[in-house]
């Protein structure tokens, strides 16, 4: 069974800095991309973070750029999203993901085939 389990989650102050880790099981991502994505109430959600599989080549959402890092540990199978300079706005539940469908944008949720159960952070003001 392929599983992949968030955690890392949790409350902390605007300014501070939470890490995030992605743990896939039952089969190896490591040739494929992988993402974060996050949905807060009441809204869609939204592309965060991707990371291909040789984890050099990255893509960000432009509301993350300069403040989140993606990375990947293929040996471990896991994915990170280390989050540093957090908004109230950053508010949400963030789901890992892993596309093994050949083609399109990498930041197109309905092409995520695997997904996490998610992680909830929560950024006081």
């Amino acid at each position: 069974q392929v599983q992949l389990v968030e955690s890392g989650g949790g409350l902390v102050q605007a300014g501070g800095s939470l890490r995030l880790s992605c743990e896939a099981s039952g089969r190896t991502f490591s040739n494929y991309p992988m993402g974060w994505f996050r949905q807060a109430p009441g809204k869609e959600r939204e592309f965060v973070a991707a990371i291909f599989w040789r984890g050099v080549t990255t893509y960000y959402a432009d509301s993350v750029k300069g403040r989140f890092t993606i990375s990947r540990d293929n040996a471990k199978n896991t994915m990170y999203l280390e989050m540093n300079s957090l908004k109230p706005e950053d508010t949400a539940a963030y789901y890992c993901a892993a596309k093994t469908v050949d083609g399109g944008r990498y930041d197109a949720r309905n092409l995520y085939n695997y997904w996490g159960q998610g992680t909830q952070v929560t950024v006081s003001s």
